[in-house]
């Protein structure tokens, strides 16, 4: 008989010592949100099928038992080592077993000293192997895209190539800045992961290509096998949007 455990999902649990809100909103800007919304949603569907992978957006991460202000709010974070894709309320490191390996945030006037300073310290301290910070306004930070690994105990700041771009290790990809947001490049394919309005646009475009090569089928009365093969890739190919855009939020 499968035995099934009683033991609460990490960060699922109510608990008024790790509040999960602050009443602050997400970002500060359309831009701000752009962004978050982009490296949420891409890094969410590029880490679909790792269970060990999780993904989060203004979520608490709270890095201290029994201490509920030993907390910060990173706009998006990436964690590996987790157990579920659940939602959760808070992440706990001590429940988790893990820091997040990777983490953005999306600066501004208001929040740069913060990010460039506090944040940076205890994410440093945390052990979070790669820190990036990005401005979609152009007005806090010089450059607008900056990013830090850990060596030694202390981050040091990534040099971009030639094309402008940073590297990050722990993802796989390359950052890079297409005004307003920042993209992300796998580095295995090249390709660039899209965002939530490029997936529907992908999705309506590959939509209107079944019906059209289905319709021309129909008006020469014959399918032949080449014909049956392009629908089928193009049906493969929608297949594959729609489970991008279920998967974004």
């Amino acid at each position: 008989m499968m035995s099934i455990s009683t033991r609460p999902l990490p960060g699922t649990t109510i608990d008024p010592l790790y509040p999960d809100s602050d009443d602050e909103p997400l970002a500060e800007t359309d831009l701000h949100l752009l962004a978050i919304i982009y490296l949420h949603g891409a890094l969410r569907y590029f880490f679909r099928d790792r269970d060990d992978a999780g993904v989060w957006a203004d979520l608490f991460l709270y890095y201290k038992e029994g201490d509920g202000a030993k907390r910060k709010a990173p706009d998006v974070m990436v964690a590996f080592g987790v157990v579920g894709k659940h939602p959760r309320r808070s992440f706990r490191t001590w429940e988790e077993g893990a820091v997040p390996a990777v983490i953005f945030e999306i600066t501004s006037k208001k929040t740069c000293h913060e990010d460039e300073h506090g944040k940076k310290e205890t994410y440093q301290q945390l052990g979070v192997k790669e820190y990036f910070l990005f401005d979609p306004e152009d007005r806090s930070i010089r450059p607008r895209l900056q990013g830090f690994r850990l060596r030694e105990g202390r981050y040091v700041a990534l040099a971009p190539d030639a094309a402008g771009r940073l590297a990050s290790e722990q993802l796989g990809m390359l950052l890079v800045v297409d005004d307003p947001l920042p993209r992300l490049i796998d580095v295995k394919t090249g390709e660039r992961l899209m965002s939530f309005d490029e997936a529907i646009d992908g999705l309506d475009e590959a939509k209107r290509s079944v019906r059209q090569a289905r319709q021309q089928a129909e008006r020469a009365g014959i399918e032949s096998a080449a014909q049956r093969r392009h629908i089928a890739d193009l049906e493969a190919e929608l297949a594959r949007l729609r489970a991008s855009q279920a998967s974004d939020p």
